[in-house]
């Protein structure tokens, strides 16, 4: 066991091997408990929590009880240390404190990383992070107007901590992690230079510890202990999946795509089981059946999609964890006890998903999860043809709710999209289908890794904003790489198209750019398609699509190469700088640059008007700029950035090279 605690001046300390994880003295007590008095306000998926503790104890005596630790106030136990294997398991011993804020060592200028999927900052030192998965928000910057419109329309405009898929798990500079293994609100506070801590609503907190020589180690620890995904699909991987929501008309528009010389691996209809107009935009109609409304908007379905499979085409669809209350599913789901029901009742209960009611489904319950993976996932989609889907939602469970295992549903949200992720895998893998069908999800949580095979970043505005437009792409797969998911990619434009901000030929042109270095190449319609540009709207677009979803599909092999890294290393594909560098400290905030695999550097333009930018280039190099053939070393450049040639370098050394080489070749064919 590499956990154990130890004497030190005025106090004790635990040590993880050669690190001090903790430390405590009378001046600097470990551990402070509080009785919560929580406010927990919900609407559309965005939450308000607040919290009124009480009672405050911040135990400062202490002593050993065998291989524990007490933590005394008035000389009585109020917090037992103890440890469980390479865990530290914290009890408040009190009646009715379910408040525990734990305080880490930290040393001084210590990096943080970590949090799950974050979209504004990768670095976390000086801030607070709440782990809750919920909306992001739109604009996620309360100095915006759009934010304060949001905000002032259903507590809507989102904080830089907000996030569909938060994890309680850091990683710092000294090649240490911690994760809580827990499943509670909880808030990562890394605000006081000289503690990481660690609040957690619940009156036991279990932490786990990981500890390495550097980053790519302590990464790979954390892949294991998560889950590692699948390998990827090879047609996911070898071009683009063009995404079209118009109806029948989407397989005549797919023609553009491939007349224009367009790498095209999938067609992605999310309108597949019909369409909801609502004053967000147009919505899907969430009744996941081939019934009437499919084949009103897609006839013969079945026979379509076996017509692109016989092209090398796959037809991919969408699917979440809710019915709506005018569907034909809803009845048969209500009359066979699968949705979660109202605390006060034996009624469903319902939630507003914007201008439409819907039930949620309750995982909690096997024969529910059955249900909706072969029933649902299974016959309706996988047995149809369907090889995908956007596993969408799944931080929309409200705390209120009644559910089928009486688990408490304040402890149950955030465990929700990782039991949504495991339905989903349950139906690729009762059709064979685990490695060749593919579900990607936004929502997640510490566990998700393990079942979920593709991450995607989520509802991002269609513009460059610094915390909500297409640079937060970047960060949210870089900091959900480091804890264990290997695999991320975003909608191909933005998605999020409110108050008059719509799409700009400069973002599309700069979308593809970014969306061809990621494992997965996928273009979305957005949530107002009539209001906005599409990638068919003009023939510049389509073409500036088609250019870089060919270089997309000369990766693959590359690709199937990073797949195999994560498969045996845990590695992700898009790596912070810093993975491959960790000497460098002047590399541990960079987050609009990133390592794709070791061997290729990717510096995407994410400002507008932009045509140059800065590059770090790592190490002593050389580099070489992947459109002209010229070398650099390694150090800081200032590279011409014009539309059509972002900054992109690959090592003269690599075993890709020769591919590399080729790639300016392939754009411009």
């Amino acid at each position: 066991m590499n956990l154990r605690f130890s004497d030190s001046k005025g106090g004790f300390e635990l040590r993880f091997g050669a690190h001090v994880v903790l430390r405590h003295s009378v001046q600097c007590p470990s551990v402070v408990i509080a009785k919560g008095d929580p406010q927990v306000a919900m609407y559309r998926g965005n939450f308000r929590i607040d919290d009124a503790p009480s009672g405050r104890i911040a135990p400062t005596e202490w002593r050993a009880d065998g291989a524990d630790m007490l933590l005394l106030d008035a000389g009585e136990p109020a917090v037992r240390l103890r440890l469980d294997g390479d865990a530290l398991v914290v009890d408040a011993l009190r009646g009715g404190y379910d408040r525990i804020t734990t305080r880490f060592h930290a040393e001084p200028d210590e990096a943080v990383w970590g949090g799950g999927e974050q979209m504004s900052y990768l670095m976390l030192a000086g801030r607070r992070f709440p782990i809750w998965t919920s909306e992001p928000g739109v604009g996620r910057d309360k100095s915006t107007e759009l934010t304060r419109i949001m905000d002032a329309d259903g507590m809507a405009g989102g904080d830089y901590w907000n996030s569909n898929y938060p994890q309680p798990t850091f990683l710092t500079s000294r090649w240490l992690a911690v994760h809580l293994d827990n499943f509670g609100y909880s808030v990562l506070d890394f605000s006081d230079p000289a503690a990481h801590c660690v609040d957690y609503w619940g009156a036991q907190a279990r932490f786990e510890f990981f500890a390495a020589e550097g980053p790519r180690e302590i990464v790979g620890q954390l892949s294991a202990r998560f889950g590692r995904q699948p390998a990827l699909p090879d047609w996911a991987i070898g071009g683009a999946i063009v995404g079209l929501k118009s109806g029948t008309s989407s397989f005549d528009r797919l023609e553009r795509f491939v007349d224009a010389g367009a790498a095209i691996s999938g067609l992605w209809c999310e309108d597949w089981a019909g369409i909801r107009e609502t004053s967000f935009g147009r919505r899907l109609f969430w009744d996941w059946t081939g019934g009437a409304r499919s084949e009103q908007r897609y006839p013969d379905l079945r026979a379509r999609i076996a017509a692109l499979n016989a092209r090398g085409i796959r037809f991919l669809a969408y699917a979440n964890p809710y019915l709506a209350v005018d569907g034909t599913l809803y009845e048969q789901a209500k009359a066979e006890g699968h949705f979660c029901l109202r605390q006060d009742s034996d009624e469903v209960y319902l939630v507003d998903f914007g201008e439409f009611d819907c039930g949620v489904v309750d995982f909690t319950r096997p024969e529910t999860r059955d249900w909706f993976a072969d029933h649902i996932l299974g016959r309706e989609m996988l047995d149809i043809g369907i090889d995908g889907w956007m596993a969408d939602f799944g931080e929309y469970l409200p705390t209120d709710v009644r559910l089928a295992d009486g688990s408490d549903p304040m402890e149950a949200h955030n465990r929700w999209p990782v039991l949504w992720a495991e339905v989903n895998a349950q139906a690729l893998a009762s059709r064979g289908k685990t490695g060749d069908a593919l579900f990607f999800m936004r929502a997640g949580f510490s566990g998700v890794q393990a079942h979920c095979p593709l991450l995607w970043a989520g509802d991002q505005c269609v513009d460059f904003t610094r915390h909500d437009g297409i640079g937060t792409v970047i960060t949210g797969a870089l900091s959900a790489g480091l804890v264990g998911n290997a695999y991320s990619h975003s909608d191909c434009g933005g998605y999020t198209s409110l108050h008059g901000n719509v799409r700009t030929e400069e973002l599309m042109q700069r979308w593809c750019e970014l969306a061809a270095f990621a494992p997965v190449m996928r273009s979305h319609e957005g949530n107002r398609p009539d209001d906005n540009l599409q990638y068919d709207s003009t023939p510049e677009l389509l073409a500036c699509f088609a250019r870089w979803s060919r270089v997309h599909a000369h990766l693959a092999p590359y690709v199937l190469h990073l797949s195999n890294e994560a498969q045996d290393k845990g590695l992700p594909a898009q790596r912070p700088l810093f993975l491959h560098y960790p000497d460098n400290r002047g590399l541990f905030t960079v987050q609009d640059q990133y390592l794709y695999g070791a061997d290729l550097l990717v510096a995407p333009v994410i400002e507008q008007g932009v045509e140059a930018r800065h590059v770090i280039l790592p190490g002593e190099g050389p580099w070489r700029h992947c459109w002209t053939g010229e070398d650099f070393a390694g150090g800081i450049h200032d590279i011409p950035a014009p539309v059509g040639m972002p900054p992109v370098f690959y090592r003269p050394d690599s075993a890709f090279a020769p591919l590399f080489g080729e790639m300016a070749e392939v754009l411009n064919r």
